[in-house]
């Protein structure tokens, strides 16, 4: 699915944003990358989209090989992934329905097709209602969503989220998580960029810590989330004769 060997990347500047990083995220994981402000994580995440190049190494991402990659084969290379920003970047003048359907129409999907594929992803998102409303007229957290239910909407291989947590209230935030979670339980790779150490606790799974441009850390941690769960369960079980 993503593989990583030996891979740096310098910029003209002369800033050695990744140093001889080598990872393999497998079909179906649920990773964390987690690391301080200018650790390399935005380098990283630009690598595996192909915004930037890896000034040495190989990388391949759903059997693309990024560092021969032709143009012209970038954007199959992106409708793979669905990438959900920290910022939403939704656009204004278009509605709720239209900015999600928007990814479907780049690709020449029918619309017939589109109708009934974003009504799911809108549903799935739990945004059923706001349709027609435009991303100035949500909040935070809907806008968020929006975002995830585009990010979802062609059924990629991968989503990557880019501090998906960043704008919106703690709430919000595990309620977004928890929809992550749920992406990733019916097989969808889902790699999640944060600095939240918090948040990253209370969900567990993979966590990969950058910092320096280096791995310094590649581990898995039980999710709070599920022990508390269990415990709940334990006490709901108890013998009440």
């Amino acid at each position: 699915m993503i593989h990583l060997k030996n891979i740096s990347k310098i910029y003209s500047n002369g800033t050695e944003a990744l140093k001889n990083i080598t990872l393999d995220i497998e079909p179906g994981e649920f990773v964390f990358i987690v690391g301080p402000s200018g650790a390399g994580k935005s380098t990283f995440l630009k690598l595996l989209i192909h915004e930037e190049k890896a000034t040495f190494g190989r990388i391949r991402v759903n059997g693309y090989d990024l560092m021969k990659i032709k143009n012209r084969k970038v954007p199959y290379l992106r409708r793979t992934m669905g990438i959900v920003f920290q910022d939403f970047r939704l656009i204004e003048k278009m509605n709720v329905f239209d900015n999600i359907a928007f990814a479907m129409r780049a690709i020449g999907t029918p619309e017939r097709a589109i109708r009934k594929r974003v009504s799911f992803v809108i549903s799935a998102v739990g945004l059923t209602g706001k349709e027609k409303s435009r991303p100035s007229e949500l909040s935070g957290g809907e806008q968020q969503r929006v975002s995830l239910a585009r990010a979802l909407v062609n059924n990629p291989e991968i989503i990557i989220a880019d501090e998906p947590t960043g704008n919106i209230d703690p709430k919000m935030s595990f309620e977004i998580m928890k929809r992550l979670v749920d992406i990733n339980k019916k097989g969808t790779t889902v790699i999640v960029v944060t600095h939240e150490h918090e948040l990253v606790k209370e969900f567990g799974g993979r966590i990969i810590i950058i910092n320096g441009g280096e791995i310094q850390r590649d581990e898995r941690i039980p999710a709070k989330i599920h022990e508390q769960e269990n415990e709940d369960e334990n006490e709901g079980s108890g013998d009440n004769s």
